[in-house]
């Protein structure tokens, strides 16, 4: 039914946004999904800095990113330092490098305290879906729309819907924790 697949659509939509969220997280490995969506102030307007420029990651932590507009270069450079990521960029000629420091304990224990935070917001955001889309299951019910037994069929499959999403949420935590850990 269009309501259950809808429901399974906006869970999908919270997990992939999760997944986002976390990749800039820093786990010590250099990674282009770590600087890749800092907002960058050139032409006038925010533009991320995949948009313009080529992001490598040529050593384990070392990232170098080169601008297609070599004229930017002091606008990246910025948008990089006042990141909050604790990064350190060198403009070396015509691109930026960025050595990624080792994690310290305390540093790796805050990432994993907002690592924590953003998988419960994305535990509430499933179950407000959940609950939205009961509430709608019910105004169908209401309106003789669907029956008793399709109402209680629809429940289980919104549950099951719901176990599954949690256990991906669940794979993702533990693979990024183990990641955040070793790194």
């Amino acid at each position: 039914m269009e309501i259950l697949e809808k429901f399974r659509c906006e869970l999908i939509k919270i997990e992939e946004s999760l997944k986002v969220e976390i990749a800039s997280l820093r786990v010590g490995r250099a990674s282009p999904a770590l600087v890749e969506n800092i907002s960058v102030d050139c032409y006038g307007s925010k533009t991320k800095i995949k948009q313009l420029a080529s992001i490598a990651a040529p050593e384990p932590r070392t990232l170098v990113i080169e601008p297609w507009d070599k004229k930017i270069l002091p606008e990246l450079e910025k948008a990089i330092l006042t990141s909050n990521l604790g990064l350190s960029p060198i403009v070396d000629k015509n691109l930026i490098r960025i050595n990624i420091p080792a994690l310290t304990e305390e540093r790796r224990n805050e990432i994993l305290k907002i690592l924590n935070s953003k998988i419960e917001e994305s535990k509430i955001k499933f179950r407000s879906a959940r609950d939205k889309t009961i509430k709608e299951l019910g105004e169908l019910f209401d309106y003789k729309k669907i029956t008793e037994d399709e109402k209680f069929k629809m429940k289980e499959e919104i549950q099951k819907a719901m176990n599954l999403a949690s256990e991906n949420l669940e794979k993702i935590f533990m693979l990024k924790e183990k990641a955040i850990k070793e790194g």
